[in-house]
């Protein structure tokens, strides 16, 4: 039981002090994991708002640094896990074209590509499409030529020899 005069554990914490005498020991251990200063300021600062928000529930003010310890290694993992997610859904990043001659020759080398393609054996054209055109793992591409996997890698490899021919180029 708590004296009428004393505070309760939770209004004892102090989450200035622990700012105050934490802060760079959490951005340091932010910034090893998500390898940006912004990002891992952002985590930290997180982590201490949502712990100032929620401090009415803490029940053992001892603990408080454990628990913004733990909310810097959670938010960590999300701004990871956010930049995966992103990476997955990226667009193929393409060089800038410098120069018109360089799009001129990039667009004709498109071109030559396409035109070979267009007279492989349609399996292997195929093939080659699901791979490099829509990016699809052997499997993928197995399963939806219904064939399989070993009869798609070496499609692929008889393809990219084929093409690599007609274009004058060594396989």
């Amino acid at each position: 039981m708590l004296s009428h005069g004393e505070p309760l554990a939770r209004d004892r914490i102090d989450v200035a002090a622990l700012f105050a005498d934490h802060h760079l020991g959490l951005v340091r251990l932010a910034l090893l994991m998500v390898g940006d200063q912004a990002t891992a300021e952002d985590v930290v600062q997180e982590a201490f708002t949502r712990t100032h928000a929620g401090r009415h529930r803490l029940r053992d003010p001892g603990r408080a640094l454990t628990y913004i310890r733990s909310a810097v290694l959670n938010g960590s993992r999300s701004v990871l896990r956010r930049r995966a997610v992103a990476f997955r859904r990226a667009v193929p990043y393409e060089p800038p074209v410098w120069s018109a001659e360089h799009a001129a020759l990039l667009g004709e080398e498109r071109r030559e590509v396409l035109v070979a393609l267009r007279t492989l054996p349609g399996r292997q054209r195929e093939a080659l499409t699901l791979r490099y055109y829509l990016d699809l793992s052997d499997l993928e591409i197995a399963e939806t030529m219904g064939i399989g996997a070993g009869t798609a890698r070496s499609t692929i490899a008889r393809g990219l020899a084929a093409l690599a021919r007609k274009l004058g180029e060594e396989s």
